[in-house]
């Protein structure tokens, strides 16, 4: 395998078989090939997405991967999977990465690393991570609370939580959470990571399947322009704010029974139709590119970052 730049050489380059140890986010209804093909063909892993609970649809998205031929992984979303036989379903696809989330790493850890696949736990504290590893895991994605999407209810950021858990544990991390560039990636591995993983960035790329007036919600983010929703519950949610985010930002009510319609959102551009996640990165964000292009610029500003530090 020949890699972009020799940092890339490590154990979470190796683990997800790509030349570029950068993993796009397992979002619901979004991680599917269409983008997932996109962030495989440049290179970095693509993710194909359990938690929209639509496992039929998914596991044909799976199938068109296959057929593509390219390497991708699957996320197992527990809370939201509700078909058992799920892990034997990822393993007769021949996938050999797997990051499971929302749920114990003790549920599909053993039977997916007894039939060789590669298993990494979303994790979004020290507590968490110490479970995992003693579940047997072969890695971690450490998520910071910043980020969008299905949090823990007592967020954590990734300038505190990535080398607190990298103090502790001796597995492979992914970081994930405020990550959408070169110079954001060199901090992740100077903090303990190998890799890095990318959403809301990803949501904003050419190749994203959702409606246009999300990626310019991004676009038009400032950085204090995400909300923390449903912390009296879990999972606690991201999101960018809009009338009906703030509408549910103090409410006691779990706001799950609120989320709307999120075909309504994803695909038709309403954006009060449901809750619009995303993380505090969308105020980094302004343009629409490729995702080729993102790949391709993180890679060549990491290397630049690293150069330049190393020279100082």
């Amino acid at each position: 395998m020949e890699y972009p730049h020799s940092l890339f050489d490590n154990r979470v380059s190796r683990d997800l078989g790509v030349s570029t140890p950068i993993v796009q986010a397992p979002m619901g209804w979004i991680a599917r090939s269409q983008l997932a093909s996109a962030v495989s063909a440049a290179g970095a892993c693509g993710i194909i997405e359990t938690s929209s609970g639509e496992l039929d649809a998914v596991k044909e998205e799976m199938k068109v991967m296959n057929d593509l031929g390219y390497q991708y992984g699957v996320n197992i979303a527990q809370a939201f999977v509700r078909d058992p036989s799920i892990a034997e379903f990822v393993i007769d696809q021949g996938v050999k990465f797997v990051t499971t989330s929302a749920g114990s790493p003790t549920k599909y850890t053993g039977i997916l690393n007894e039939a060789g696949l590669t298993v990494y736990h979303v994790v979004p504290t020290l507590l968490a991570a110490k479970k995992a590893v003693d579940a047997g895991v072969d890695g971690l994605v450490v998520e910071g609370g910043e980020g969008g999407g299905f949090k823990s209810p007592t967020p954590v950021s990734t300038m505190v939580l990535l080398p607190l858990v990298r103090e502790h544990v001796s597995v492979p991390i992914i970081a994930a959470g405020g990550i959408n560039d070169g110079a954001t990636m060199a901090a992740a591995f100077a903090l303990g990571a190998e890799g890095v993983q990318m959403g809301t960035q990803m949501v904003a790329s050419f190749e994203s399947p959702v409606h246009e007036n999300w990626k310019n919600a991004i676009l038009n983010a400032h950085e204090t322009d995400t909300l923390f929703l449903n912390q009296k519950h879990s999972p606690a949610l991201r999101a960018l704010r809009t009338e009906r985010s703030e509408r549910l930002l103090d409410s006691s009510e779990n706001v799950f029974g609120e989320f709307g319609s999120p075909m309504d959102l994803y695909f038709g551009g309403d954006m009060e139709a449901a809750i619009a996640l995303g993380g505090q990165v969308a105020g980094r964000i302004s343009k629409i590119r490729t995702v080729q292009e993102i790949i391709s610029e993180t890679v060549d500003e990491f290397s630049k970052t690293i150069e330049r530090l190393s020279a100082k």
